[in-house]
């Protein structure tokens, strides 16, 4: 993992022990398999009182990291940014290479013989790599709504989710988002949207952030945007504090979700799409090694 130095710099003993600090976090979290954010990492921060919970705190620290990723003391690839990424087509050196990454790539759709038809969409696309890992793991399909989706991609969805149903798969929706005024009403807003252009029913389970995690987890806070137009209601019932997805133990969001699809998922089902696949593979995987015995014989 690069730690390179572009400007060398000396930091006083309060910015060092920042840097320090940071790089444990960043470790703690990289032997866990999760790369952090800028904003997870200002709450890691915050929730072991190592620096305040404000704009100026947050600031400060992008300041610090960046100074510190310039001088060499802080891992380049280990603070990500989700929402900019370079888009590029697959190449190949020769088609030996093609077929045996299609035979290592290949995969059953295994929730076409379950009860019921499950995906996870979450509020930010800064957390789309929080949750990659686990809908991985899970074969789940996974949505970033960025905010209160849009209308198009609201009635793809409704379509999709009524081809599911149709088919004898009542569709569930885990959704993740924060405990603010609008994200508590973004899980009202998929819901009621969904209803409307697909005509069927859709489940829609506000899997986090919820009152009883911000009780067990005890995430800093922060003030309810009162400019937002539903904070009125939402300070009516829950006070005039709001917390973030951000601040949520990326490895919690991922017990969140496995137990949530554990909890629909018929497991016989499962493990018989599981054995078809391997044999599947391991045909695929002839194909790939004999590739040239086969263009041979063409």
């Amino acid at each position: 993992m690069p730690k390179i130095a572009y400007r060398p710099k000396k930091f006083g003993v309060e910015r060092q022990k920042l840097i320090d600090t940071c790089n444990e976090i960043i470790t703690e979290y990289a032997a866990q398999g999760f790369e952090l954010t800028l904003r997870q990492l200002y709450y890691q921060c915050v929730s072991r009182a190592i620096i305040p919970n404000n704009i100026r705190a947050y600031k400060n620290l992008g300041d610090v990291i960046n100074d510190a990723r310039l001088a060499g003391l802080v891992d380049w690839e280990s603070i990500v940014d989700r929402t900019r990424n370079l888009q590029a087509q697959a190449h190949w050196s020769n088609p030996a290479e093609i077929v045996e990454a299609c035979a290592n790539q290949f995969k059953l759709d295994k929730w076409s013989t379950q009860p019921k038809r499950v995906e996870v969409w979450i509020e930010k696309d800064a957390l789309v790599g929080v949750i990659e890992g686990v809908c991985k793991e899970l074969d789940v399909a996974y949505f970033s709504c960025r905010g209160y989706t849009s209308q198009s991609e609201m009635w793809s969805a409704a379509m999709r989710l009524k081809k599911y149903y149709r088919g004898g798969q009542p569709p569930i929706i885990f959704h993740l988002g924060d405990h603010d005024p609008s994200g508590k009403d973004m899980t009202r807003d998929i819901t009621d949207r969904l209803q409307e252009f697909s005509g069927v029913p859709v489940v829609v389970e506000r899997l986090a952030l919820n009152m009883p995690q911000i009780e067990q987890y005890n995430p800093p806070p922060n003030p309810a945007k009162m400019t937002d137009s539903r904070a009125e209601d939402y300070v009516a019932e829950f006070g005039d504090e709001s917390w973030e997805l951000d601040a949520l133990e990326p490895a919690v969001i991922a017990t969140l979700i496995r137990d949530s699809v554990y909890g629909v998922r018929d497991a016989e089902a499962w493990s018989a799409m599981c054995e078809e696949e391997a044999a599947h593979l391991v045909n695929l995987k002839k194909v790939s090694d004999a590739w040239d015995e086969i263009v041979e014989n063409l």
